[in-house]
């Protein structure tokens, strides 16, 4: 009898994972299970364009715009939609669903990516908003209406996307960020500063170093409170604070590790458990590309680039074959548009101890500028600002080409 394959998430990750298995060579039944109601979609645009699509459009029509194309190799796939996954059994092989129904499988692929972390602060629900989800979108574009009072609780990429977006559509936008200039973390100090002063001259404000302490309104919100004593109003509060792992449906099993999303080898196949391999935002796995140190990437080539692995070393396992031993080493990319600058990150930029400016002038982001990342003299990311597209694929090929492996 053919193995079954259950594949948990039915996003980006779920959907490439179901293509690749087929193209592995897997013929036997593939269930990719979702919670959300809708076929895998494109969660980038949710924070530019789909948030500032015109009018008010149904949360069909924003699907339509942001959805995939399924290839024909997955027609037979079986897809299950706005159901859960609650429960997983390993050592059954049994899956449990929130409408209580079971699922048995002999490969498992867990792929339930992330959701955005909340604010631990009492206060009204109402005009408080995250994003991850197309409903998440559709009901704050709905808030976004000219001259309203935006903050944005957090100035990492998503929330600085959210904030432009929410500029150029007539609102007052502040950002708060406790750590510092926007994007620190992964640009370092001086892009960050030069990308806030960027911002700032668009008309975004900042609250740098400062932290949200109370959350104001009685029925909806009406401001927040910062810890220096400021308070800022507020009609609408945009939580962009980060993220968490979807693993609590694989808790109990013994052997896990699910400290920070589940812990894999380089074959992305689950430490503590036998055919299973994780995908996408929860993979967490060492890359000799740089250490062997495993870790998670929330990076929007990371879901195709594990997929292909974690596909293939399902499919050999399944098929009594030893997996590809080739190290696998893929290389993050992202790309970031905010206001008329457009990012383009390769590696891992947030690794470096030295930061160096290769061209363009920072406080001119518009014109182009170029930085390399480097640790221990290694160069482990760079980053693109407003450079031509052919250039850009120049600059990944030799990223790729120059850092050598671990």
């Amino acid at each position: 009898m053919p193995a079954r394959i259950a594949v948990v998430g039915a996003s980006l990750a779920g959907l490439r994972t179901a293509e690749q298995l087929r193209a592995a060579g897997h013929t036997g039944p593939i269930t990719v299970l979702g919670d959300e109601p809708h076929l895998p979609y494109n969660r980038p645009p949710l924070s530019k364009e789909t948030l500032a699509a015109s009018g008010d459009p149904s949360t069909e029509q924003l699907h339509a715009s942001v959805a995939f194309r399924r290839r024909a190799l997955v027609d037979d796939v079986d897809f299950r939609l706005g159901r859960a996954v609650t429960a997983a059994d390993l050592a059954q092989r049994r899956l449990t669903l929130s409408d209580g129904t079971e699922l048995g499988f002999d490969g498992l692929v867990a792929a339930t990516g992330l959701r955005p972390r909340r604010l631990p602060l009492p206060g009204p629900t109402a005009g408080r908003h995250v994003l991850r989800t197309l409903e998440d979108c559709a009901a704050l574009r709905g808030a976004l209406r000219p001259e309203a009072r935006v903050v944005v609780v957090g100035a990492g990429f998503v929330g600085c996307e959210v904030a432009a977006t929410a500029l150029r559509l007539g609102c007052r936008v502040s950002i708060v960020e406790p750590a510092g200039a926007p994007m620190n973390r992964v640009i370092g100090a001086e892009l960050a500063q030069a990308v806030q002063r960027h911002h700032e001259a668009a008309g975004i404000r900042f609250h740098t170093g400062r932290c949200v302490a109370g959350i104001l309104g009685r029925e909806r919100v009406s401001g927040v409170d910062l810890d220096d004593g400021t308070t800022l109003g507020a009609d609408v509060v945009i939580e962009a604070v980060g993220s968490l792992p979807n693993t609590e449906w694989l808790a109990d099993n013994p052997g896990l590790d699910l400290n920070d999303g589940v812990l894999c080898d380089n074959l992305l196949r689950a430490a503590g458990a036998d055919r299973v391999v994780a995908v996408g935002d929860i993979a967490r796995f060492p890359n000799p590309l740089f250490d062997d140190l495993p870790r998670r990437v929330e990076h929007w080539s990371i879901p195709a680039d594990t997929a292909k692995r974690a596909a293939a070393t399902l499919t050999a396992r399944l098929a009594g074959r030893q997996p590809d031993p080739t190290p696998f080493t893929p290389v993050p990319s992202f790309w970031s548009d905010q206001l008329d600058l457009r990012f383009q990150s390769f590696g891992s930029p947030a690794l470096a101890d030295e930061v160096r400016l290769h061209e363009g002038d920072p406080d001119h982001l518009a014109g182009g500028v170029l930085a390399t990342y480097h640790r221990r003299s290694a160069h482990v990311g760079t980053v693109a600002i407003n450079l031509p597209p052919a250039r850009q694929r120049e600059l990944r090929e030799a990223f790729t080409a120059l850092v050598p492996a671990a």
